[in-house]
C-alpha cells in the first residue's frame, strides 16, 4: 500500500470510539500533569503503566502517546502565567512567555504556543509517516553486529545529553545495564545478581523499577518542596495574537519544526533537546537579539514548535528500529511489551494496524489539544490552587495497587518502594536517572545481539568492523566520544545544563 492507503487505514482505527476516547484521556492527562509542575510525563506513564494491562493495544499505546505529547502543551500554559515550567522543555518558554504576560500579552503568548505546538506536531506526524515505512525497510537489513553498534551508540549519546557530570551519566548507564541482566541467565541457567532470592530469579520486572525511580521519587521529592509551587497567575486579556505577534512567529515556528523533527529522531534527543537548541538558533538569527528575555514572542514560538515536534519524531527510532532514544520512549517499549507487541522493523508488517492508527491518532490528538487548551485555559489555572496534600496519598495508594496487580505479589510494591528511595537518592546526588531507564531496557538487547554476532562469527570480533552499516555506526560513536573530550563542548554542555536549571 502507498502512504496515502496507510494513512487511510491508520485513521480507520484511531477513529474507533474506544480509541478516540483514550486518545482524549491521554491528551487530557498530558496537559493535566503539564499544567501542574513537579509532574512530568515520564512520572504519570510510569504510574499509568499498571492500568494498560486490561486495554486494547491500540487504546493504551495511544493513551501514553497522548500523555506525552499533551505534557508539551500544558507545560507551556504555567511557564507563561506563572513563570512556573510544568515541563523540563517548557524552561525556555518562561523566558519569554511570562515576560509577555506580565505586558498584558498572555492571551497571545498561549495562543502562539498553542498554534506552533499544532502546526509543528501535524508536520512531524508527516514527517513520521513518510519516514518511518522506508526506514523499518532499512532496519530489516539490521543483524545482530549492527543493533550492537545502534544500542552503543544510543547509549553513549543518552550520557552527552544527560544533565549532570558526565562520570555520574555513565555510572548511570551502568548501573542500568546491571540491573537489567539481574535473573537468569538464559543461555548458561547461571543465576546474576539475585543473592539467593528466587523472587529475583525472572529479574526486576519494569513497571515497579520505572515507577518507583520516576513516580515515588518524584512525589517524595513534591512534598518536601510543596511550599514552593505557589505563585500568582498573571492576567489573560485576548487570546487572538496581533498581526506584528503572527508575523514574527511564522518563520520561527517553521524554524522551531524543522529542528525539532530532526532532533527528536536522535538518539537521546527528544523535546528538552530541541527547545533548547530552537531558542538558541532564533536569537543567534534574530536581527536584535537583546529583545529576548524581554517577551520577543520568537522565543515562545521557537521552542514551542520544536519541542512537540520532537516529541512525534522521537517515535521513529522506536517504531522502525525497536530502539528507545530516551526515557519516555523506554517506557513506550514497556508499554508495547506488556501487551505482547515487540516494537521494530517487523512491527510495520505484524502491526499495521496499530503503527498507522498510532500515527493517525497524532493528528487527532493535536487537534484535541488545542480544543483543550485554550477555551479551557480558565479551568486550568483554578486547577493550580489542589493542594498537594491531598494528591499524594491517593497516588501512592493507586501506585501500590498497580505494583501488586503485576503479580499479585508484595514484593514488586517493596522492589517499587526501594527504587523510589533510590530515584530520591540520585536527586539529592544530582543523578539523572533517565540514562539509567535506558540501559535498564538497552542491556539485554546488548547483550543478546552480541553474543549472536559472536556467534555469527564464531567468536571474530572484527565483524562489527567488517560489516558496512556497523562500521558506519562504530565510526559515529568514536567521532562523538572524541568531540566529548573537546574542551569547547564540554565548556558548551556545562553552560548548556546550567542555563537549564536556572
Amino acid at each position: 500500500m502507498d502512504l496515502w492507503s496507510n494513512i487511510a487505514l491508520g485513521f480507520g482505527v484511531a477513529f474507533q470510539p474506544t480509541n478516540l476516547l483514550f486518545a482524549f484521556i491521554g491528551a487530557l492527562l498530558g496537559t493535566l500533569i503539564g499544567v501542574l509542575p513537579g509532574i512530568g510525563p515520564t512520572a504519570t506513564m510510569a504510574l499509568l503503566l499498571p492500568m494498560t494491562f486490561g486495554l486494547p493495544v491500540e487504546a493504551s499505546v495511544i493513551m501514553l502517546a497522548g500523555i506525552y505529547y499533551g505534557a508539551q502543551y500544558g507545560g507551556s500554559t504555567t511557564a507563561i502565567l506563572l513563570n512556573l515550567p510544568g515541563e523540563t522543555s517548557s524552561v525556555v518558554t518562561v523566558l519569554d512567555g511570562h515576560q509577555m504576560a506580565r505586558q498584558g500579552r498572555a492571551g497571545s503568548a498561549l495562543a502562539i504556543a498553542a498554534l506552533g505546538s499544532l502546526f509543528a506536531g501535524s508536520i512531524a506526524t508527516l514527517f513520521l509517516a513518510a519516514f518511518a515505512a522506508p526506514m523499518a525497510s532499512v532496519a530489516l537489513s539490521f543483524q545482530s553486529p549492527e543493533y550492537t553498534s545502534l544500542i552503543l551508540f544510543g547509549l553513549l549519546v543518552s550520557v552527552v545529553l544527560a544533565s549532570g557530570s558526565v562520570l555520574k551519566s555513565i555510572a548511570m548507564v551502568v548501573l542500568g545495564v546491571a540491573i537489567g541482566v539481574i535473573g537468569v541467565d538464559i543461555t548458561t541457567g547461571q543465576f546474576r545478581f539475585t543473592f539467593g532470592m528466587i523472587e529475583l530469579a525472572d529479574g526486576i520486572d519494569f513497571v515497579p523499577l520505572a515507577m518507583g525511580i520516576f513516580g515515588i521519587a518524584e512525589i517524595v521529592r513534591n512534598l518536601e518542596n510543596r511550599g514552593t509551587l505557589h505563585a500568582t497567575v498573571e492576567k489573560i486579556s485576548r487570546l487572538w495574537p496581533t498581526g506584528d505577534d503572527f508575523h514574527r512567529s511564522w518563520p520561527a515556528v517553521l524554524r522551531g519544526t524543522g529542528l525539532g523533527s530532526l532532533l527528536g529522531v536522535l538518539p537521546g534527543g527528544g523535546a528538552t533537546l530541541s527547545s533548547f537548541a530552537s531558542y538558541s538558533l532564533e536569537k543567534k538569527v534574530n536581527a536584535d537579539p537583546s529583545r529576548f528575555g524581554k517577551g520577543a514572542v520568537e522565543g515562545v514560538a521557537g521552542p514551542e514548535s520544536a519541542n512537540n515536534a520532537a516529541a512525534q519524531t522521537s517515535f521513529i527510532p522506536l517504531l522502525t528500529l525497536g530502539l528507545p532514544t530516551n526515557a519516555v520512549m523506554a517506557l513506550l517499549v514497556g508499554a508495547f511489551i506488556i501487551q505482547g507487541v515487540q516494537p521494530g522493523p517487523m512491527m510495520l508488517q505484524q502491526q499495521p494496524n496499530l503503527f498507522w492508527g498510532l500515527i493517525a491518532s497524532m493528528w487527532i490528538g493535536n487537534l484535541m489539544l488545542v480544543v483543550i487548551n485554550l477555551p479551557l485555559i480558565g479551568v486550568w489555572v483554578r486547577l493550580l490552587s489542589i493542594r498537594y496534600d491531598f494528591l499524594f496519598p491517593a497516588i501512592l495508594m493507586f501506585c501500590a495497587i498497580g505494583a501488586y496487580s503485576l503479580n499479585n505479589s508484595a514484593f514488586d510494591i517493596f522492589v517499587m518502594i526501594g527504587f523510589g528511595l533510590v530515584g530520591y537518592l540520585f536527586m539529592k546526588l544530582g543523578c539523572e536517572p533517565a540514562p539509567l531507564l535506558l540501559g535498564f531496557v538497552l542491556g539485554p538487547m546488548l547483550e543478546e545481539n552480541v553474543r549472536r554476532a559472536m556467534l555469527l562469527s564464531r567468536g571474530d570480533p572484527m565483524i562489527f568492523l567488517e560489516r558496512p552499516i556497523s562500521l558506519t555506526i562504530l565510526v559515529a560513536l568514536a567521532l562523538t566520544l572524541a568531540a566529548m573530550l573537546l574542551p569547547a563542548l564540554r565548556r558548551r554542555r556545562k553552560e548548556a545544563f546550567v542555563e537549564e536549571e536556572a
